[in-house]
């Protein structure tokens, strides 16, 4: 389908429906129905057009695929496209139909973010793009595909839940393709003054800034080690054995272990790993993060991240390259807003813990959270209960347990007082490990679904001819039944994350400030952070709907629940001082 005149055609049904240019319009805003966000967003931004709303078939097939492959959850989808391609794995079990024909879908339309049924949206007068009959078979295609993903939404369990989440999904796509459109702002000259600073100027293509190579000379002098190099594990370890460091591998962690395990010789322990360790962390900043990184993903002042809405099997974003998952001070440095222009940076705070007093309903939980700090709160409740768990680090440690699992050390003596005061909490997470150390599978709130165990976790579950397959068996379904045990708090609060980004865009993008269409714009996200770029005289604005719409979003997930969803948010020009 040729797409000259789409982001004409988008622009015009768009302002039929804008109450800012059409007052008196009762119409709802279309929801743009197409195979994927990624190849029809980058045409209209580039001419300017952003639309609302969307339903990103790729996103929700995938979404679907894993729901039907749990035995209960009711969900019965067999796709008409495969719309699959460059993403994820496939879920277990199921075979790949006939491939994507390229193209988009027809145009239909509902409320944004709702539970409530679809409501197709008719009496928009412009013209659409001229399809030729190949066209119009794509349109069918495509359409037929929509129909059976509606379908199959309306088989599930909670088919209001899942049309939720198919909305919350398409609107990350709408976000991440406009955060890579638009861009992070990021200043390629302190970039460049910072890895001086610590690296020394740059160098020729191939070699190494020159504080990486005094730090190598030490090294090798230090090991004895004239020819080592240091960028190799498998070098650097047998170097310090050879020195007699008894250590089985190279890792930070471990060198810093060893260097703190005799009392009487720490002084001299430190002084031998510090340049190595030191050598490790320049040298990762100029891999990952150094000249070349720039030069790859910045590009006229901004830094452009590939990120793939629920890259991970809890929803969790995922990136294809630009390292745009982890943003070391380095980067965080560079991130400059450009003249008379702010950051927002915003913080969901312990979200996790807050999704898991409301799927539990643990009121205790919930009213530690209230007002406060919640590991604050629950050392706080400790106290008054009795109970040996009054440091918020403690706290911290013993609800992380509820979530994540472990038995042993800190974690082990501190889970039964965490345990006294949140049984429902306890309770919660501790089914659904249950569920998924027998193989079974669970999911979020609004019903994504965990990934189908594969073969060989069946085949390696039911050995247990020996002691040695009895105890791989156990250890695989153990693991399994702490991936399933936080499966359904962190993908609840990556629904949460989702449902709050598009409330916030869709506010930034129907909201005024004097009269005017605001500017300020979402440049990323990870996790629950979200960073806004936007006008100065715009901020205070920008920083109620950030509050606002994170009570929404509670709201649209859970209805009424007495657990609050604070966020923090700071206002800034360099994105470094607002983490």
């Amino acid at each position: 389908m040729s797409t000259g005149n789409l982001p004409a055609y988008v622009r015009e049904v768009e302002r039929r429906s804008d109450p800012r240019i059409n007052p008196e319009s009762k119409q709802p805003h279309a929801r743009w129905i197409w195979a994927d966000t990624r190849t029809i967003a980058p045409i209209l931004l580039r001419k300017g057009v952003r639309v609302p709303l969307c339903h990103d078939m790729r996103l929700v097939q995938r979404i679907l695929l894993t729901a039907s492959t749990h035995p209960s959850g009711h969900v019965r989808y067999e796709p008409v496209l495969d719309l699959a391609q460059d993403t994820v794995e496939k879920p277990a079990g199921k075979l790949p139909v006939a491939r994507q024909i390229a193209g988009q879908g027809e145009l239909f339309g509902d409320d944004f973010l709702t539970a409530a049924e679809e409501n197709t949206v008719s009496g928009h007068e412009a013209a659409p793009p001229t399809l030729t009959s190949a066209d119009t078979e794509l349109v069918h295609q495509h359409l037929d595909e929509f129909t059976a993903q509606l379908r199959a939404i309306a088989t599930g369990a909670h088919p209001e839940r899942l049309r939720l989440l198919a909305a919350a999904e398409s609107a990350g796509s709408l976000v991440a393709a406009e955060i890579e459109y638009y861009g992070i702002p990021f200043d390629t000259a302190a970039h460049d003054a910072h890895l001086t600073e610590i690296l020394g100027p740059r160098p020729p293509e191939g070699e190494h800034p020159a504080k990486l190579m005094e730090l190598a000379e030490q090294i090798r002098a230090d090991l004895f080690a004239p020819h080592l190099n240091p960028d190799s594990p498998q070098e650097l370890l047998r170097a310090l054995h050879a020195a007699g460091v008894n250590v089985p591998s190279t890792r930070s962690y471990v060198l810093k272990g060893w260097a703190e395990e005799t009392a009487t010789q720490r002084e001299r322990r430190w002084a031998l790993i510090e340049p190595i360790l030191r050598y490790k962390k320049l040298y990762r900043i100029f891999t990952a993060n150094g000249w070349s990184w720039a030069d790859s993903w910045v590009r006229n002042g901004r830094f452009r991240p590939h990120l793939e809405v629920g890259g991970a099997a809890t929803g969790r974003w995922g990136a294809s390259g630009g390292g745009a998952l982890q943003l070391p001070a380095e980067i965080r440095s560079a991130i400059l807003a450009p003249e008379g222009e702010v950051f927002l940076v915003s913080d969901g705070s312990q979200i996790e813990p807050r999704i898991l007093a409301a799927l539990s309903h643990d009121e205790a939980l919930a009213s530690a959270g209230r007002g406060t700090d919640m590991y604050a709160g629950i050392a706080e409740l400790a106290r008054l209960e009795g109970v040996a768990l009054t440091e918020r680090a403690q706290a911290k440690v013993g609800l992380l347990a509820i979530m994540y699992g472990g038995r042993s050390g800190e974690i082990g003596a501190l889970l039964p007082h965490v345990a006294k005061l949140f049984p429902r909490a306890m309770e919660f997470t501790e089914r659904a490990a249950r569920i998924g150390e027998v193989g079974g599978q669970v999911t979020t709130f609004l019903g994504r679904t965990s990934p189908a165990p594969d073969e060989r976790f069946k085949r390696t579950v039911a050995d247990r001819s020996t002691p040695a397959a009895e105890s791989r068996a156990v250890s695989l379904s153990r693991s399994y039944g702490r991936m399933t045990r936080n499966f359904v708090v962190q993908g609840t609060a990556a629904e949460w994350a989702l449902c709050w980004m598009g409330r916030v865009r869709s506010r930034l993008l129907t909201e005024t400030v004097f009269g005017m269409p605001m500017r300020t714009k979402i440049v990323y996200f990870l996790h629950d952070e979200l960073l806004l770029c936007g006008p100065k005289l715009e901020a205070e604005r920008v920083e109620r709907i950030l509050r606002e719409s994170a009570a929404e979003a509670a709201r649209l997930l859970f209805g009424t629940v007495p657990v609050e969803f604070p966020v923090s948010v700071t206002v800034t020009t360099n994105y470094a001082e607002g983490k």
